[in-house]
């Protein structure tokens, strides 16, 4: 048969049946066993008897039928001591060839204790030791062999049956072993692994568990697309040891789609790695190829800030604002307060952390920061003393349609919040702004650079008079990974429902961060500042949107232009081609952690601010749009409309 035909057998159903047969019982894996071992022992008779009866001619030996009696009832109580009939052979593992060599070795070590009582005794020399000694060997080798056989038939007709992808692993250490054994010997696994990748020269060459280690070049390319391998699983450990960012980037662009296990980015100690917890195979995340530092807290300077005190969070629903009340609860808090518009997500929040933090105390409420009197009755109740204030409207394009509820939302809304804080006493006012507020170019951008306007020149004034005032922060950063309505789940979407992709311009870069990144760097923050600061975070190396869309087409397994297609768009109302993390006439201060510096920016009188802000948000409310985003522009002068209808007031 040739060998096409032979491999088109293979990969036919006819054997698709058989990995799903039931498991044989107990009683036949036993009835098994006594067959090989009744094979061993007329071998061990033929051998031994044969060639090493040294035995005198007068020593009383057994009839074989009584020998053969003795050694199979001996295994027999043997084999029920060590239950090596209880497992299924298919998954057999170390553990079942133990119990077996036990077995045997007992058995053995009873019988020769019988043959010495014996001829003690009564002279007499039942069974030759010889025979003994061999059948120990033949036998276990036989059972031994036959766990191996079983095992092995089975896995090649889950994998061929199932057609399972064939996998490489990339990582030879004991994480990579574990995935390729979990896949191996587990049934109805997604993919059969068939080699490991190893990129030094440590283990190249070698087989481990059976699979050969390749090294990691062009040549193993080839061999992949020869063998249709399209797959590589990335071992916990491994991922901890390179820059994903990187070295995972030769796998991206030969096609062939990554996968990991979930949970090496939330292991403390990557040493730490159970085969529980590398059960569980999923695509790579794009989050993990984008080149991101390190982030180190100084979880000491928080815990006195928080630990013990009433803590609110505004927006606590939202992407921002959930994970700030998920770290918070690290640090002990005596109450943590939810203040959310939206009651649904407000809901499930809640269920989420009671069952996450059961010990931790919350308090769902349901406000709008625009309503003064509500947020009054709020703060007058409640008495913080820390507020993470996320509440926001932060949609450009929305925004743009609709200044004045970007306006009540961004400005009124925090002007709410700061004048209540400072009404009732609250220790400290952490502000969350953008990186859109520097040199804005959009109605969201100015609208968050005027709140951030007011919450400084506010404290600058208490400041005055008060030197223990409410302590007002404001932190900025760019675009967080995976939020709602972000680039990354809109892209998923697209590439979910087959393409096209839509890009807006082919050279837009943004600057991402993830949203457990920011929410640390947010809280150490708060630490840092003495009040009237605005922290900017180091947001890494800027990332190429058309990029991040190629490679995230790559990673779901299809090829950009030709699975999916990538359309550009054009620029929406108020987007620019690149952000802007500090104005050019700012300049940066340094702090304790390398990843937050201090924005030098101008300082500006609260009474006259105060005046314009107070006129805006009357404005807002006579719903005249143009004569509001004029007076945006005058508060901030920087101001600039980009690709949008209100251009033509910066001409004027």
């Amino acid at each position: 048969m040739k060998k096409d035909n032979i491999k088109e057998l293979r990969s036919s159903d006819i054997f698709s049946h058989l990995p799903e047969i039931g498991y044989i019982p107990r009683w036949s894996v036993l009835l098994l066993d006594m067959v090989l071992c009744t094979i061993a022992f007329w071998l061990s008779v033929w051998i031994g008897g044969g060639f090493f009866n040294y035995l005198p001619e007068s020593a009383e030996i057994f009839s074989y039928g009584k020998q053969y009696l003795t050694v199979m009832g001996v295994q027999i109580l043997t084999f029920w001591i060590f239950h090596t009939y209880s497992g299924i052979i298919r998954y057999s593992t170390f553990v079942d060839v133990v119990k077996v060599l036990g077995a045997n070795l007992c058995a053995g070590v009873i019988i020769l204790l019988f043959n010495m009582v014996m001829h003690l005794t009564t002279g007499s020399h039942p069974i030759l030791n010889t025979v003994v000694v061999i059948y120990m060997s033949v036998s276990f080798v036989l059972l031994f062999s036959l766990r191996v056989a079983v095992k092995s038939f089975g896995e090649m007709l889950e994998h061929q049956g199932s057609g399972s992808p064939r996998v490489m692993i990339y990582g030879t250490k004991y994480a990579g072993v574990a995935i390729a054994k979990m896949l191996r010997s587990a049934g109805n696994t997604p993919y059969h692994p068939v080699g490991f990748i190893t990129d030094s020269n440590e283990r190249f060459g070698f087989n481990l568990v059976g699979m050969q280690v390749h090294k990691l070049d062009e040549k193993l390319f080839d061999w992949m697309e020869k063998h249709n391998i399209k797959h590589v699983i990335v071992s916990p450990l491994k991922m901890h040891e390179i820059n994903p960012a990187k070295d995972l980037q030769i796998f991206i662009d030969h096609n062939v789609r990554i996968l990991t296990t979930p949970y090496f980015t939330s292991l403390d100690n990557p040493n730490d790695i159970d085969a529980q917890r590398i059960g569980r195979i999923d695509s790579i995340r794009i989050e993990d190829l984008l080149e991101r530092p390190q982030i180190d807290i100084d979880t000491e300077n928080v815990h006195q800030i928080i630990h013990n005190k009433v803590v609110l969070i505004s927006g606590a629903a939202g992407s921002i604002g959930s994970e700030l009340v998920r770290q918070v609860q690290k640090y002990e808090p005596q109450v943590t307060i939810l203040l959310e518009l939206a009651e649904s997500p407000l809901h499930d929040l809640t269920l989420d952390l009671h069952q996450q933090f059961p010990n931790a105390r919350f308090i769902p409420i349901i406000a709008d920061v625009r309503n003064r009197e509500r947020i009054e009755q709020i703060f007058s109740e409640m008495r913080p003393d820390i507020i993470y204030h996320a509440a926001a409207y932060k949609h450009v394009p929305l925004m743009e349609s609709y200044p004045n509820e970007a306006i009540r939302a961004n400005v009124l809304g925090t002007k709410n919040m700061a004048d209540m804080a400072v009404k009732y006493g609250v220790q400290r006012f952490v502000m969350i702004s953008t990186d859109k507020a520097v040199n804005p170019t959009n109605i969201m951008g100015a609208s968050k650079r005027i709140a951030e306007i007011y919450v400084q020149s506010l404290f600058h004034k208490l400041l005055k008079t008060n030197p223990d005032c409410t302590k007002f922060i404001t932190t900025r950063f760019g675009n967080v990974l995976g939020s709602n309505g972000s680039v990354i789940p809109y892209f998923q979407k697209q590439i979910a429902a087959g393409g096209p992709v839509t890009v807006t311009h082919p050279d837009i870069i943004r600057y991402f961060m993830t949203i457990p990144e920011a929410c640390c760097l947010v809280m150490e923050a708060s630490t840092l500042g003495n009040g009237g600061e605005i922290f900017v975070f180091d947001m890494g190396k800027p990332v190429k949107i058309l990029d991040l869309a190629r490679n995230m087409i790559r990673l779901a397994g299809y090829t950009p232009g030709k699975d999916i297609n990538i359309v550009f768009t054009g620029l929406r109302p108020g987007e620019k081609l690149y952000e802007e993390l500090l104005n050019q006439k700012e300049m940066t201060l340094p702090t304790s952690n390398s990843k937050i510096m201090i924005a030098r920016v101008r300082e500006f009188d609260y009474d006259q601010v105060s005046k314009e802000i107070d006129e805006l948000i009357a404005t807002s409310y006579l719903d005249k749009t143009f004569t509001t985003v004029k007076l945006m522009k005058q508060l901030v002068p920087e101001f600039i409309s980009k690709n949008s209808v209100f251009e033509q007031l910066d001409l004027k």
